[in-house]
């Protein structure tokens, strides 16, 4: 952990930085992804007054009374927060540690009571993940923790509550990420007359979490990673009430894989219902993957190669001897570029039914109000540079480091679907006209294979997800994110995870830091951007509240409604730089492009 002071307002900061990646993280089963932007230097920010504190360093001085509550298995005490009137439980556990005979298994239910007090005060270490979201943060197998922020005052009434899903690929990410503090939407949601209760999850990750092979399906320990969201969400069924947590008013929310990973419940078991939420928030993940699934008999020479690396060749049982290879041993082997990355969901029959775009074209999923949303230059995240002719954009439709390769004889439909003419590529974008020449690296045709990279894995699927919905006669709100911050060039544009700062209302850039490539996404720029992280963030409590992201105290004055997607098949945008921060948009840009990746969803193999 690193060394912390305590700045003058009695807030603990680091001295160290830490050094984490933006979250451009998917990467393929051959190998890594194309990566788009460099390492971030991501610390705690310093300031001198700071208008929000962090709450993860611990504050001193601060509030005279200690939070408990008790639950199924316990007494648990946390820490009150004055300048926020909010009361913190940190790392509470929800699940048996994954260790020794319980690493790649299921997740297995706490069954035992707590030995006095459960102190939960700070936050648990991350899973252990291969990626820079990791670097500067304690990891251990021992990850399984969920933290609860809520507001104080209301522990006599029963409040909606927001779950939190990091993303990160389902390789690296976790709570402790200081750009996911759920103080300040929390502190919102009071605001604006809809209190809500914040929560945030850990799950297994990369192999820990996701290792495939007909071992492990045979085993029936599939997909672990979701299966440690699915019991920490039984859980708070079970518990929340004791935190003031209304159990018939809890959403879902992520992005990246955290957004897919919504979509992977909202579809689970074939779209069972377990009662286990009542709506769910993507941004910029779907129900339908963002990758081309994988069959156990691809992951196997993977798992193959594992187990030649340790000393479990000869053993019979090889999954179990993979869970007594000591954890130094097994981690150095996969965090290597063969295995670190590399282990993805697959359809198990199980939690994962089958393709989802079947499902959701015969409607077996659940039927929850949903707000989903991408960004408006998704593809400069997943796309690859050096697309300079046709043949450049054909040759990397069927790469195999794609996150959603295609065969070769697909390629002259979709170069019919993605012409080479600008206005097929973008939506209407002042700041980067047609005409605009690209620098090297990225190529003379880079922004038409860009359209195709964002759609093929964001874009197109939020389309198809919200169209679903309303066949279904759900409630689906839409939006376009369609604002650069600060420290992005313009051939980046809008692209993956930016808006996350301003859902989270972190206008201090926590996680963040100006010195390196990553700055304060706020740094510099205009009020707006302020008052547009302001309305998200409200819109996105509002919503977790009553299920209606409009009406609530405080709304910018002259913001039109957001629309509900049945009603012109439109979008919100987002823009801090347009007329008005939210402003209606009818859903039809690139269309034949987007409905070309839909109609062929089989295949994508998802």
């Amino acid at each position: 952990m690193p060394q912390c002071y305590k700045d003058k307002d009695g807030f603990q900061q680091p001295h160290e930085n830490s050094l984490l990646f933006l979250r451009f993280s998917f990467l393929s089963l051959a190998g890594m992804m194309y990566t788009l932007l460099a390492v971030a230097l991501l610390g705690c920010v310093v300031h001198a007054a700071p208008k929000r504190p962090s709450h993860y360093g611990r504050p001193g001085g601060y509030g005279s009374s200690t939070p408990t509550v008790t639950i199924k298995n316990g007494t648990i005490s946390g820490e009150y927060m004055a300048a926020y009137n909010q009361d913190y439980f940190l790392g509470v556990p929800f699940a048996q540690p994954p260790v020794g005979e319980l690493r790649f298994r299921n997740p297995q239910s706490i069954n035992t009571t707590y030995n006095g007090t459960l102190e939960a005060t700070s936050y648990a270490p991350e899973c252990v993940g291969y990626g820079g979201d990791q670097i500067g943060y304690p990891v251990s197998e021992d990850c399984l923790y969920l933290n609860v922020i809520r507001p104080a005052g209301y522990e006599n009434e029963s409040l909606p509550v927001g779950v939190w899903i990091h993303g990160g690929g389902l390789f690296e990410g976790g709570t402790r990420d200081e750009r996911y503090n759920l103080s300040f939407i929390v502190d919102n949601s009071v605001q604006i007359g809809k209190p809500i209760i914040g929560v945030s999850i850990a799950y297994r990750l990369t192999a820990w979490g996701f290792l495939q092979s007909q071992e492990v399906s045979g085993s029936g320990n599939t997909n672990m990673g979701l299966r440690d969201q699915r019991l920490a969400l039984h859980w708070l069924q079970e518990n929340i009430g004791a935190f003031g947590g209304d159990t018939e008013k809890v959403t879902i929310w992520g992005e990246s894989a955290g957004a897919a990973s919504v979509g992977w419940h909202i579809t689970a078991y074939n779209g069972r219902d377990d009662g286990l939420f009542r709506a769910g928030i993507m941004e910029s993940g779907n129900p339908v993957a963002y990758f081309n699934y994988r069959t156990v008999q691809q992951y196997q020479p993977l798992y193959d190669a594992i187990v030649a690396n340790t000393s479990c060749q000869n053993a019979t049982d090889t999954l179990d001897c993979l869970r007594h290879v000591p954890y130094a041993t097994l981690n150095t082997i996969l965090n290597t570029t063969t295995f670190d990355t590399v282990f993805q969901p697959i359809v198990d029959g199980d939690i994962i039914a089958r393709w989802s775009s079947l499902q959701l074209a015969e409607g077996a999923f659940l039927k929850v109000p949903i707000i989903d949303g991408a960004n408006t230059d998704e593809g400069t995240a997943f796309g690859p540079t050096g697309i300079n002719t046709t043949q450049d954009f054909v040759t990397a439709l069927s790469a195999n480091t794609s996150q959603a390769s295609i065969g070769a004889p697909f390629a002259p439909g979709i170069l019919a679907a993605y012409p080479d003419v600008c206005s097929d590529w973008v939506p209407p974008s002042p700041e980067v006209p047609c005409n605009v020449t690209y620098p090297e690296p990225y190529g003379a045709e880079y922004r038409r294979s860009a359209a195709y990279f964002g759609d093929v894995v964001m874009i197109a699927n939020r389309r198809g997800a919200c169209e679903a919905w309303t066949a279904n006669g759900v409630p689906a709100y839409s939006y376009r994110f369609n604002t650069i911050p600060a420290g992005l060039p313009w051939e980046i544009g809008v692209t993956h995870f930016q808006e996350v700062a301003f859902v989270f209302d972190n206008t201090n850039g926590l996680g963040y830091n100006a010195a390196h490539s990553s700055v304060n996404p706020f740094a510099n720029k205009s009020e707006s951007y302020t008052e547009l992280a302001k309305l998200m963030s409200s819109s996105w409590a509002s919503f977790i509240y009553d299920l209606n992201p409009n009406n609530f105290t405080g709304r910018h004055a002259g913001t039109p409604d957001w629309p509900v997607y049945s009603d012109g098949a439109q979008n919100i945008v987002w823009d801090a730089n347009a007329t008005e921060l939210a402003y209606p948009e009818p859903d039809t840009f690139r269309e034949s492009g987007i409905r070309w990746i839909l109609d062929h969803a089989l295949a994508y193999h998802r």
